[in-house]
């Protein structure tokens, strides 16, 4: 068993870079879990022009490569390895990998990322590898020279058919669309239009990629006139969107019906101390920006509920004496009042008695804990123990049953 970190962060994508680069800063102890080269799709994308600061030539695997060398300086520890299981319900996490070693957290990120969507192409799965690729940069110098067809149309798809101009002879583009009509920024598509190696094959689909050992041709038919047409070359490119890696994740954290995991804004998961980034969330844009930015919240987030687990236990779990716990906010009005008689309820108990405040709206997990719905919530403890409660605005008589009746002879004695 490994020592126990902070924060260990499943994925060294943008997101799960950006997350480490965040909490190392703040001093805390972190490690990202990646099975491969870190920088997730990003790194395989040569074109990366639409993250701030990249224009010039700044490639995705140099960005990434970037982002690796800036969590390890302030810290972070990268480890090769595959997640297959986690623990995440109890305070300390746990994480099993593919070769069996376990390592330990206070908390968790998830950037799991995600990974091609096959098109459904008849002989897609049988020629992958064979001359149908996922990925340009992993794969464009083995075309040189070569005819290719490229089926997608959106901001990836164009970016990186643009990318392949450089190595191929001529790529196909066959589109679903009528004719002009792309899903990509309008950048893209002009610069796309312009470029002569790039040929159009609109209202289109690939209906079959054939071919033996390679690649030889593939079946194209026209969508309006069920026309099919077949031509000879040597690859097929597919780009049309990912699928979450999220699996290993299916009865740990909520997911939606298409397995990407939900968060909120905070990028806090269904289960406390765990929360997800990048493109394996439930977002509108899965960009690097977008997961790097999601990676920093994360981060932030998460050194925030470090903090106020640590206090918490220290003052409340711990606790040598009674605590009284109450859950307040300067915004509602009964709220201060209520504090009032506590802090002077604690006062006559002369150190027998502690009062610990949390604001439900900044501690939402510790609200939820203690199921504190109304504004002020005073629960009674005693070394973690719920005794007693108060929902709602109460008076000095209700305050004083609730202390008397669990340590009558410290309130007697106190207010006399």
């Amino acid at each position: 068993m490994s020592e126990i970190y902070d924060i260990i962060i499943v994925g060294g994508g943008p997101g799960g870079l950006s997350a480490g680069i965040y909490g190392s800063r703040a001093r805390l102890k972190i490690a990202v879990i990646e099975m491969g080269r870190a920088g997730g799709q990003a790194a395989t994308t040569e074109e990366m022009e639409n993250y701030p600061g990249t224009f010039g030539g700044v490639t995705g695997p140099e960005l990434m490569d970037r982002f690796a060398a800036h969590a390890k300086i302030f810290g972070t520890e990268i480890i090769r390895g595959l997640v297959v299981d986690l623990e995440l319900d109890a305070p300390v996490k746990k994480l099993i990998l593919k070769s069996g070693e376990v390592y330990q957290s206070h908390s968790v990120i998830l950037a799991p990322g995600a990974e091609p969507r096959m098109a459904g192409i008849n002989g897609e799965g049988r020629m992958r590898g064979k001359g149908v690729s996922y990925c340009a940069t992993c794969d464009a110098d083995f075309f040189v020279d070569l005819d290719i067809a490229l089926v997608g149309n959106g901001d990836t798809a164009i970016e990186e058919a643009i990318y392949l101009t450089k190595f191929v002879n001529e790529v196909t583009m066959v589109v679903v669309h009528d004719e002009g009509v792309l899903n990509c920024n309008k950048a893209s598509a002009e610069k796309a239009f312009k470029n002569p190696k790039l040929k159009w094959v609109w209202n289109s689909v690939i209906d079959e990629i054939v071919g033996d050992e390679l690649v030889e041709e593939i079946v194209i038919r026209n969508v309006k006139t069920d026309e099919l047409t077949r031509k000879e070359l040597n690859g097929v490119f597919v780009f049309v969107g990912t699928e979450p890696k999220t699996k290993f994740l299916q009865g740990k954290v909520d997911l939606d019906e298409y397995g990407y995991i939900k968060a909120n804004e905070l990028m806090e998961t269904n289960v406390e101390g765990v929360y997800a980034v990048g493109d394996a969330r439930v977002k509108y844009l899965r960009q690097v920006v977008t997961a790097a930015a999601d990676g920093a919240i994360a981060a932030v987030a998460a050194e925030k509920y470090l903090a106020e687990t640590e206090t918490f236990r220290e003052q409340v779990l711990e606790a040598e004496t009674p605590v009284l716990l109450v859950f307040w906010s300067s915004r509602v009005d009964k709220s201060i009042s209520a504090i009032a008689k506590l802090e002077a309820a604690v006062e006559r108990a002369d150190g027998k008695l502690s009062l610990v405040k949390v604001n439900p709206f900044r501690s939402k997990n510790t609200a939820a804990t203690y199921k504190a719905v109304e504004i002020p919530t005073v629960v009674l403890l005693d070394k973690g123990k719920e005794v007693g409660r108060l929902d709602g605005e109460f008076t000095d008589a209700d305050l004083e049953k609730l202390i008397g009746e669990y340590i009558k002879e410290v309130f007697i004695c106190c207010s006399n």
